[in-house]
């Protein structure tokens, strides 16, 4: 088996702060015992803040995609990803050795799975990443729709310029190699939700929308945008293999995990009701583009949403420019080159970014492809080849076939009605 690396664990930063990676390990008892400092509110702390994302801005347009019966969907999401973080637990619990997510798939499939499993978590950071800033841009776009900008005799339009600018405010954080700042101001993201969901209630109640519209029990042709959207909102499994290793009692883990996605799955379900009985099918994919500007309730949720994506892109990117320098190790021990090779990998996630400006459809591509990949697929199929149960046959066999069955289902549609849906608009 491939040694394991600390850049390894380097992939869960995202969500995490330093504390995790000062998490020793010691054997005994046959198991991995962890002498983190992490208690179960602090980890419970963390958890919610790997689940509760930028994915709740579109939980909304995901109900109103696919109609009410939708939300079944949702929940069948929930239960599924909760019942593969415990399968990601019940694979450490197996096998020591194992410390971070790559290392599951280097113990099931070898080599291969580490890259293959590495190529999915840092492919779908950097299109979370990207679509970050399409989020940005076009939050600020909606609040100062008349801004446009003009350099060398080119006039760029609001949306694209409030991208570039974004970026260039971010770019400072990109160069930072030290996170751990930024990794607890990106813990306010559950405050953040809840303000969220405060500040569109308030509008509805108080500044004239109201809950009027009814909308549709279903929609078919919506159905894959939906699964695909809401596979997005829990895509935090990549993380929990670190969360896992931090914690003082282990044995707690599952608890955490119930109480991450049973908080989660009523956040994400309240704003998908509010909206849809807000603004019905005229919901944007972001629920922030349909809110009145003007409105002090409308600035505050659309300002708070704006907090989360500046403060956890440079979080996002973090793993994969610590690969890219591992690779170079050697021409990145010189400071200009490393930030050289950051600036680079900023501007491409800016290109991307302004060549396809759709967050909800590229949300919804990442949530089809990516997301099911690292929150179900990897989960099951390793599980069953590390613990061999794919030879035996029994009711767990039977719950995990249907789960994968259901995975490759959401991959397939999802993946080909939103890469449609981005070819049609461009």
């Amino acid at each position: 088996m491939e040694n394991r690396t600390e850049n390894d664990n380097s992939l869960s930063l995202p969500m995490l702060a330093d504390d995790f990676d000062k998490a020793e390990k010691g054997i005994g008892s046959g198991r991995l015992i962890s002498n983190g400092k992490t208690s179960f509110l602090k980890t419970t702390f963390h958890g919610l803040n790997a689940l509760s994302g930028v994915g709740i801005l579109s939980t909304p347009y995901a109900l109103s995609s696919g109609g009410w019966l939708s939300m079944i969907l949702l929940l069948q999401i929930a239960c599924v990803t909760f019942y593969t973080s415990i399968l990601i637990k019940k694979c450490m619990d197996f096998d020591p050795t194992i410390t971070s997510y790559p290392d599951i798939g280097d113990r099931a499939f070898g080599r291969r799975g580490r890259i293959l499993v590495s190529v999915f978590m840092n492919l779908e950071l950097y299109m979370v990443a990207t679509g970050f800033l399409i989020l940005s841009g076009d939050n600020l776009h909606n609040l100062l729709p008349e801004v446009k900008f003009e350099f060398w005799g080119i006039q760029f339009g609001g949306k694209q310029s409030f991208v570039v600018i974004v970026a260039l405010v971010i770019l400072p954080t990109v160069l930072l190699k030290n996170m751990s700042i930024l990794a607890y101001v990106s813990a306010s993201a559950v405050l953040a939700t809840l303000v969220i969901i405060g500040a569109i209630f308030w509008e509805a109640m108080y500044d004239g929308i109201g809950f009027h519209k009814s909308g549709v029990v279903v929609n078919w042709g919506g159905i894959p945008t939906s699964f695909s959207l809401y596979a997005f909102c829990y895509c935090a499994h990549p993380v929990f293999p670190t969360l896992y290793t931090s914690m003082k009692n282990q044995n707690q883990f599952s608890k955490v995990m119930i109480v991450c996605f049973a908080f989660s799955t009523v956040t994400y379900a309240s704003i998908a009701i509010m909206g849809y009985l807000m603004f019905g099918s005229d919901l944007e994919s972001q629920i922030t583009l349909n809110l009145q500007p003007e409105k002090f309730s409308s600035k505050l949720a659309i300002y708070t949403a704006l907090i989360n994506p500046i403060a956890k892109y440079a979080l996002m990117m973090t793993p994969i420019i610590n690969r890219i320098e591992e690779r170079l190790h050697s021409y990145c021990d010189k400071k200009s080159f490393s930030y050289l090779n950051r600036t680079i990998l900023m501007i491409s996630s800016v290109t991307v970014a302004l060549t396809i400006p759709f967050f909800g459809y590229l949300m919804s591509l990442v949530g089809a492809f990516l997301s099911v990949t690292t929150s179900i697929l990897v989960p099951s199929l390793c599980y069953l080849k590390i613990l061999g149960t794919h030879n035996k046959l029994g009711y767990e066999i039977v719950i995990i076939g249907f789960i994968i069955l259901m995975g490759i289902i959401v991959l397939v549609t999802g993946t080909y009605t939103s890469m449609q849906e981005i070819m049609h608009l461009m």
